[in-house]
C-alpha cells in the first residue's frame, strides 16, 4: 500500500495535532471533550505515505501512537510542544480539539461532594491557532479545523479571517457522518477563494483530500 503512494510531500516538514485536551480539576477529575483523535492521526498518517517529515502532537487518546508523535495532555501543554516546533515547519494542520477553558483553580486534593450545588471557575486557554496565525512565517501553510452545530460556513469563513489561516477544515456535527468519534467524515474546505464540498469518505481519504487541496495551493503558491 505504501507504495502506492506518490512522494508528493518529500521535503515537506508538516507538523499535525489531533486529539482532545484533559484540564485537571483536581487529581482524579478533568474537562475534556469527544474527539477520538482518528481525523489527525489518519492526516499524520497519509502525509507520512506521501514522503513528509511529519511531527505530530496529540492529547490522549485509544489510538496506539506512532513513532513520530509527542503526547500531551492540556492545553498548555500542546500550546508549548507546538510553538516550540511551528517555526521549522512548512505545513500545520491543527486538528486537534483543544479546550478553550479550564479550572482556574486545581485542587490539590480530590473535592469531596457536598449536598449543596457546586461551581468551577473557568479562564481561558491559550489560543493556539491564533498564535500560529501571528507568528506565520513567510510561505508557511496553516490550516485549521472547525466543528460547528450551526451557521458552518459563515463561523468558519469568521475563523479563517480572524487567525489568519490559509484553509478551514469545516465540518458539522449534525450531519451524519461528520465528527468526533466515526472511521468517516464530511468536510468542507474553505479558502479565501472558494468553498469545496466533500462527500461522506474514510477519515484517511479525507485527509488525503485535504493533503492535495494543500499541495495545490502551495504550488500555486510557489509558482
Amino acid at each position: 500500500k505504501e507504495a502506492a503512494f506518490q512522494k508528493d510531500l518529500a521535503g515537506k516538514k508538516l507538523l499535525v495535532t489531533a486529539g482532545p485536551t484533559q484540564e485537571a480539576i483536581d487529581p482524579v477529575r478533568c474537562l475534556t471533550n469527544h474527539s477520538s483523535g482518528k481525523m489527525g492521526y489518519a492526516i499524520a498518517k497519509m502525509a507520512m505515505l506521501r514522503g513528509a517529515e511529519v511531527t505530530l502532537v496529540s492529547g490522549p487518546t485509544a489510538i496506539e501512537p506512532p513513532l513520530f508523535v509527542k503526547v500531551v495532555t492540556s492545553a498548555r501543554d500542546m500550546f508549548e510542544a507546538v510553538t516550540g516546533l511551528s517555526d521549522e515547519q512548512d505545513i500545520i494542520i491543527k486538528a486537534a480539539a483543544v479546550a478553550d477553558y479550564r479550572p482556574k483553580q486545581v485542587s490539590e486534593d480530590k473535592v469531596k461532594k457536598k449536598d449543596d450545588q457546586a461551581s468551577i471557575e473557568l479562564e481561558r486557554t491559550d489560543d493556539i491557532l491564533k498564535y500560529l496565525g501571528q507568528h506565520k512565517k513567510q510561505g508557511q501553510f496553516l490550516c485549521g479545523f472547525s466543528m460547528e452545530t450551526k451557521d458552518m460556513l459563515r463561523n468558519s469563513r469568521a475563523k479563517l479571517e480572524k487567525k489568519n489561516l490559509d484553509m478551514v477544515a469545516a465540518n458539522n456535527l449534525k450531519v451524519e457522518g461528520a465528527g468526533f468519534q466515526g472511521d468517516t467524515n464530511v468536510l468542507t474546505l474553505i479558502t479565501q477563494d472558494e468553498e469545496v464540498s466533500l462527500p461522506l469518505m474514510s477519515k484517511e481519504d479525507a485527509a488525503l483530500k485535504i493533503l492535495d487541496k494543500i499541495l495545490l495551493l502551495t504550488t500555486k503558491a510557489e509558482a
